[in-house]
């Protein structure tokens, strides 16, 4: 006797909603606003200190201070394959990105907004780069490079900028520097975690130092209270806290998401600029901010379907 089976019907799957974790949370927040903050921070520190000592002295004490703690707790210490691979991504990052900048805030060349806004760019850099290491470039994520340098170009034609365009490449290029490294960082063996933060700034506070020795740079003999304030501020919250909650995004949540903070620093950098720094911001520079926002919204929406089909395939 044969028995009827009857065909059974695919349980349906509900999407449930996100649940946010509140280290997730906390590690936004502190790259939306500390990492808004920190180019005013610079602008003010180099009116006292050297741009290049400044570099070194913010990420040889972050650095060092983090990697104390790090092993203190149980963390290994980085082999030598991987302080090489921590040597490379930072001085990309570090040295080329970050370091320039100073030297053009100690010629009063550019900004602090306008600074955050070029490097708001990053996200638009990273995606190109990965398209150089082999992943297909999308109609939508074409569409926002090109705002996005639409932004930039409009800034450096128009805005802040205009008067300084060899400063305007210089940083766009830091920019495309510091992007390289953020590629990298997957793609090279970095120590785990926060260390590999602790590694990258230490080698990079080293070759900032001497960077620094080079070009002549000597201690001040007077440092003002706002630029020691804005040296601790660089140290603690710039760069210790910042970049560990960086590397937390970026081993917990998607790329997309890690980098979303450049949605909100050059806003945020604007408004501080133009609020405690007594800085001129143009209509071009908020244009420019527009662009580049809605271009890094764009790129990062494409990341984020492409992630979504990866998954559900």
């Amino acid at each position: 006797m044969s028995t009827l089976s009857l065909p059974t019907r695919a349980p349906v799957t509900i999407a449930q909603p996100r649940v946010w974790r509140p280290l997730t949370l906390a590690a936004l927040a502190t790259l939306y606003l500390v990492w808004g903050s920190t180019y005013l921070a610079m602008r003010v520190a180099v009116s006292s200190i050297p741009p290049l000592m400044l570099g070194s002295l913010r990420f040889s004490t972050a650095g060092t201070m983090l990697l104390a703690l790090l092993v203190a707790r149980g963390a290994k210490l980085p082999t030598l394959r991987e302080w090489a691979a921590s040597a490379l991504v930072g001085f990309l990052m570090m040295v080329v990105g970050l370091g320039t900048v100073s030297l053009a805030f100690e010629g009063h060349h550019v900004t602090s907004g306008v600074a955050a806004l070029m490097f708001g760019t990053v996200p638009l850099w990273t995606a190109l780069f990965e398209r150089a290491f082999g992943r297909k470039l999308g109609t939508r994520q074409a569409v926002g490079l090109a705002l996005g340098f639409l932004g930039v170009l409009f800034v450096a034609t128009r805005g802040t900028l205009r008067a300084s365009p060899g400063w305007a490449v210089a940083i766009a290029a830091c920019a495309a520097s510091y992007a390289f490294g953020c590629a990298l960082n997957v793609r090279v063996p970095l120590p785990k975690g926060s260390v590999a933060t602790a590694a990258q700034m230490i080698v990079a506070g080293a070759v900032l130092g001497a960077g620094s020795i080079l070009r002549g740079e000597t201690f001040p003999a007077e440092i003002s209270l706002r630029a020691w304030l804005s040296l601790v501020h660089l140290v603690v919250f710039g760069s210790m806290v910042a970049y560990s909650a960086l590397t937390f995004l970026l081993r917990t949540e998607s790329a997309a998401l890690a980098t979303s903070y450049a949605f909100v620093n050059p806003v945020v950098a604007l408004a501080l600029g133009a609020w405690l720094g007594g800085e001129h911001v143009t209509p071009a520079d908020f244009a420019g901010v527009t662009l580049v926002i809605a271009a890094v919204v764009v790129v990062a929406g494409a990341r984020s379907r492409e992630a979504s089909a990866t998954r559900s395939s």
